[in-house]
């Protein structure tokens, strides 16, 4: 069993996007078997790149907010917002807040 503080992963610049940081909390170094969790940090006018993989997520918004982009449009996001994007749906996470927008991600491994 693990037990931590997610702060105590180093966060990790994601893909090389400006402003957005990614903490490998659970995965294959731990011997998870079937899912990684993540912990996603976007900084204030940041976002993830508009996107698609084969692979789906999970997310639970813990702080900040912003809003999640799809095919059809944006939706407002926040604290405690959940949020499924199926495998190969086109989306992206920005920060519209003031403050960190910070989320755990789950996926597939």
């Amino acid at each position: 069993m693990k037990i931590e503080h997610y702060s105590r992963t180093p966060a990790e610049p994601a893909d090389g996007v400006p402003g957005v940081t990614v903490r490998w909390v659970i995965g294959k170094k731990d011997n998870a078997p079937n899912f990684a969790m993540r912990i996603f940090e976007i900084e204030p006018g940041h976002s993830t790149p508009y996107h698609q993989h084969e692979w789906e997520h999970e997310v639970l918004v813990l702080d900040g907010e912003g809003t999640v982009r799809q095919k059809d449009g944006e939706s407002r996001i926040g604290n405690g917002s959940v949020i499924f994007v199926h495998g190969m749906e086109m989306h992206q996470f920005s920060n519209r807040g003031e403050s960190v927008l910070r989320f755990v991600c789950l996926i597939p491994i």
